[in-house]
Formats: structure tokens, sequence, C-alpha cells
């Protein structure tokens, strides 16, 4: 009888995650923050003497929604924050990467994306039009990315990922640190936002 092939991960918290059958309860927001921390978005190709990990885009991405949607409550600027959790285990891969490996990279999000959400209060599934705001976020995020750190040009940028509101992004400026600070911030964050939960 063959051995099924090991999908589990030891994280550092002493977690096991099986990323086939995630479940809530072997997923840490300290594992989660870590993982990001040290996760380079654009495949490390950024200026600067630190990679832009995706804790740090996350922490845009939920400052993007909360000024376009300054009502939304706590818990879907939580699922703003968390919009790339799974890539803590799974990585982050540029888009013709993941259009590449099919659709099985998207099968394997969902599943560690609704554990994750589970975990923390949300539900599995967040309403489209919450879901489609993120995506906003995310685009502006990437538009200012490509520009600020990524060597694009507006133009270019513009292209793949539109326009963005200019006065919704005029003082936000990409600053590279070091992996410890934006763990500390996501951590922070989201403890913040799951306290305005309870």
């Amino acid at each position: 009888m063959a051995q099924q092939p090991r999908a589990w991960q030891r994280m550092l918290s002493g977690r096991r995650l099986d990323l086939l059958d995630p479940t809530p309860v072997d997923i840490e927001i300290e594992d989660i923050a870590h993982g990001l921390a040290f996760v380079a978005r654009w495949n490390g190709q950024t200026r600067g003497d630190y990679a832009y990990s995706v804790a740090e885009h996350s922490l845009l991405v939920e400052t993007l929604f909360t000024r376009m949607n300054p009502k939304a409550p706590a818990k879907w600027q939580l699922a703003a924050l968390l919009h790339d959790a799974p890539e803590y285990v799974i990585g982050d891969m540029i888009s013709p990467v993941k259009a590449a490996v099919g659709p099985g990279y998207g099968a394997l999000d969902d599943r560690l994306t609704a554990a994750i959400h589970l975990r923390f209060g949300l539900p599995a599934q967040i309403p489209v039009t919450v879901k489609k705001q993120i995506k906003r976020a995310d685009k502006i995020s990437a538009w200012m990315e490509a520009v600020q750190i990524a060597g694009f040009s507006e133009e270019e940028s513009t292209k793949l990922f539109g326009k963005p509101d200019m006065t919704l992004i005029q003082d936000l400026k990409i600053v590279l640190r070091p992996p410890v600070e934006s763990r500390t911030d996501f951590t922070a964050r989201h403890d913040a936002l799951l306290e305005q939960m309870i």
C-alpha cells in the first residue's frame, strides 16, 4: 500500500497545519504574521535593502480598504488585512505563475482562506461585495507598489492595474522595513481589529 505524501507543515507555534485539509484550530496569528513578514512580493524584484513583504502589503491594503469604506465594520477590515494570509504557507506567486499552475492553486488558497476566516470569527466566505472592495484596494496597492518600488512607470502601472484616485493615496509612501517591524505591526493591527469585533 502506497504511503500518502506528507501534506502538513510544522509551524513555529508547534501547530501542524494540513495544507490539503486545514482546520481553524491549527492556525495562529503569530504564525501568519511571521510567515507573511518573510514572503517577498514581486518575487523580491523591488528597490531597497529589504524585501517588500506580504505582511507590509496586507497592512497597506487594509488601510486603503478602510479609507475607501470608512463605515466598514471591523470584521471586513480584518478580512482585508487577512486577504493574502494563505501565503504564509503557500508563498506569493505573481499572476502569470498562478495562471500557469492552474486551478489547483486557487482551490488550495480557498481552503486555507476559509479556515483562516473561521479561526478569527469571519464567515468562511465573505460577501461578494466586500470581496470586490478588498480587490479594488489590492489593485490600488499593486499600482502604488509598481510605481514606488518595482520600477514601473505610472503609465505602465495604470495599464495593468487601473488608475487610482490620487487623493486617496497622495500621503501614502511605501517604506521597506525589517521583517520584525512588519510582523509586529501586522499582529498589532489584527489584535486591535479583533478587539473591536468583540
